[in-house]
């Protein structure tokens, strides 16, 4: 059983980090960000400050020590997920202070408000791969799993084998697939044919909605096929 699955998932301490701040000498930042008024077009207050908080303790090489010591979580793949997006969510309010145009399309942002992210999509469905294609499995070599599997310059959010041994690089978007998308998939699985062999493999991007124009490029594309996906949510009464 993966052990972070089985975790009991927090989130990014605030009410430790103001206080880890001031033990390492930065009080006036912690205190700068701990008071800013945050106003904008999202609800994101409080992962807005825990991105400048991450940034503070990454840029002072301290963010580990923390981590370790607060919140073990954020060692785990997961936690390194969440800490990505917290960062990324506080580039979007510095891009909103300064005016510039937002670079998070308004439909993933309102797609991960409903899904909560895509971390919670490929946690599934790498348990059940099989939804996507019958003899799908994860990938797995020495201890190493096919979940965020790290490359040389990012990583697969899953790399899979299919019932014939054939490596299936898999990318997810919880929120509508794009061009950009297939271009990054074209370099992971390039990186994949290069660096483990078995090759050509296969590549999948499985998305909420599928664009044209992503759909046009894929006809032109060898070996990439496209899916999207639909959330189904049962409510059972507890008391």
């Amino acid at each position: 059983m993966d052990n972070e699955a089985t975790q009991s998932r927090t989130v990014f301490p605030l009410r430790l980090a103001y206080p880890f701040a001031i033990e390492h000498g930065l009080e006036q930042d912690a205190d700068a960000i701990r008071t800013m008024k945050i106003e904008w077009e999202s609800s994101y207050t409080s992962s807005v400050r825990r991105g400048y908080l991450i940034e503070l303790f990454a840029a002072n090489g301290i963010l580990d020590e923390f981590l370790k010591e607060s919140w073990p979580e954020g060692l785990t793949s997961w936690g390194q997920s969440r800490l990505r997006r917290w960062r990324a969510i506080k580039d979007r309010y510095q891009g909103f202070l300064s005016g510039r145009q937002n670079t998070v399309d308004a439909d993933e942002s309102a797609a991960e408000d409903q899904f909560a992210a895509e971390a919670d999509l490929r946690d599934f469905l790498a348990k059940n791969l099989d939804r996507v294609e019958e003899g799908l499995r994860l990938y797995e070599k020495d201890d190493v799993r096919g979940v965020e599997f790290e490359i040389d310059d990012g990583r697969i959010d899953l790399l899979a084998v299919d019932k014939n041994d054939r490596l299936v690089v898999i990318e997810l978007k919880v929120s509508r697939g794009r061009n950009k998308t297939l271009g990054q998939l074209l370099y992971y699985m390039g990186w994949v044919d290069a660096k483990l062999g078995r090759g050509p493999c296969r590549g999948i991007i499985i998305a909420r909605e599928i664009s044209e124009d992503l759909k046009l490029a894929v006809q032109w594309t060898t070996g990439v096929s496209l899916f999207s996906y639909t959330l189904s949510v049962t409510v059972d009464k507890v008391v």
